[in-house]
């Protein structure tokens, strides 16, 4: 077995195995768990070597200029989906009177949708802040369906109408530019967590600028070196905390625009101060109308299908790490905010939810290894919670 040498500590060099057992040679306790720790490493690097051979992580982990709406320098737009169960699929909304035959798109042989809308004038002929939608149809029985776009970035409730989120053409003439490069990475952390909608002494909604103006100088006053920002991803429950996202790329749009939440993390790095996202990727809303459920018609395109795909205590859908373009999904979606908003770093949220088939439901660690391996494990979930740190 190939091994490696690395300094634990000052003076310290310990020789490990490069198999991925190498923490037994710290603990000495997981010894007997070496075999369920290589396969782990075993189930890492195959998906390491996939992304790797397929495209690369660069292009891997930036999806989100190859799927969703993007708009060429010259007006130009071109919108991609995966949707591998729907049989047709069209781009409809305000621009083209909803009409489902005015811009059809084509599908390739791995279930992924595609049109291009030339520009006019040099300009997108979807309006900025105009509503879209995509809209599918189904095998066998040639059902419509209509969904918002899963890799949309701005979405907005108007509650007078419904509690249904619309999917918004988010396409300022002007981008955010930022001002403040990120501040160093500090040896150690003071965090603060924060919730921008719940940071108004007042009984209202929070905004982005509030908290800017009035929160932000206040963390820095008092020390903290670092800011966690909770549900900042849009999900349609406030009540959850932000944890029952329904759309993965789309800022909350109750404190404010995208551009408000850049600002916000900006004039943070102003501050000193480092920015981390809470990242919900353990498990994601089950609204079908405005998230990511049943998207092409079936339940099984982002997620996994029947009872494995659902959680009984949250309500919820659970994703199939270990599905390709489901894993570009979800690191293509880290590293948008981490290029796209500037956020400095992340924090796994229900991590134990991921990592375990009973999610821990029922269940109570006492703390004996062996409640850490066996059957119980997801190993794929485990593949999951690795790569975006490694890659990172």
């Amino acid at each position: 077995v190939r091994t490696f040498e690395e300094e634990v500590s000052p003076g310290r060099v310990l020789t490990f195995p490069a198999d991925g057992s190498g923490l037994s040679v710290i603990d000495p306790y997981l010894a007997p768990f070496n075999d369920a720790l290589r396969e782990r490493y075993a189930t890492f690097q195959k998906y390491d070597e996939l992304i790797k051979d397929s495209m690369g992580y660069e292009e891997f982990t930036k999806g989100y200029e190859y799927y969703g709406l993007n708009v060429r320098k010259n007006g130009d737009i071109v919108y991609r989906e995966w949707a591998p169960n729907a049989v047709t699929a069209s781009l409809v909304g305000d621009f083209n009177n909803w009409d489902v035959n005015a811009h059809p798109m084509s599908r390739n042989e791995f279930g992924v949708f595609e049109i291009e809308i030339k520009g006019k004038g040099g300009k997108a002929i979807i309006p900025h802040k105009s509503k879209i939608k995509i809209t599918m149809t189904l095998p066998e029985t040639g059902e419509r369906i209509y969904r918002l776009p899963a890799w949309i970035n701005y979405v907005t409730q108007d509650l007078s109408v419904s509690a249904t989120y619309d999917a918004i053409f988010w396409n300022p003439s002007e981008q955010y530019v930022f001002k403040n490069s990120r501040p160093k990475r500090p040896e150690s952390i003071r965090v603060y967590e924060a919730h921008v909608g719940i940071s108004s002494p007042e009984p209202r909604c929070a905004t982005y600028k509030e908290f800017t103006k009035n929160i932000l100088p206040r963390i820095a006053y008092d020390g903290y070196n670092t800011i966690q920002l909770m549900a900042v991803m849009e999900h349609a429950y406030y009540a959850s905390f932000g944890y029952q996202v329904t759309s993965f790329f789309a800022p909350s749009s109750r404190y404010g625009t995208p551009d408000d939440l850049k600002e916000l993390i900006d004039t943070a790095h102003g501050l000193g101060i480092t920015v981390l996202l809470d990242l919900v990727h353990s498990h994601a809303c089950k609204n079908v109308a405005d998230g990511l459920n049943m998207f092409d018609g079936s339940d099984h395109c982002y997620f996994h299908a029947g009872a494995k795909g659902r959680h009984e205590l949250w309500d919820s859908r659970l994703f199939n790490y270990g599905n390709f373009e489901v894993l570009r999904f979800l690191m293509s979606n880290l590293r948008y905010w981490m290029d796209v908003f500037q956020f400095d770093g992340f924090r796994f949220d229900g991590v134990t939810s991921m990592l375990y088939k009973h999610h821990g439901i029922g269940f109570g660690f006492s703390g004996n290894y062996h409640e850490y391996f066996g059957d119980n494990v997801d190993d794929e979930s485990v593949m999951y919670s690795s790569l975006p740190t490694y890659f990172l």
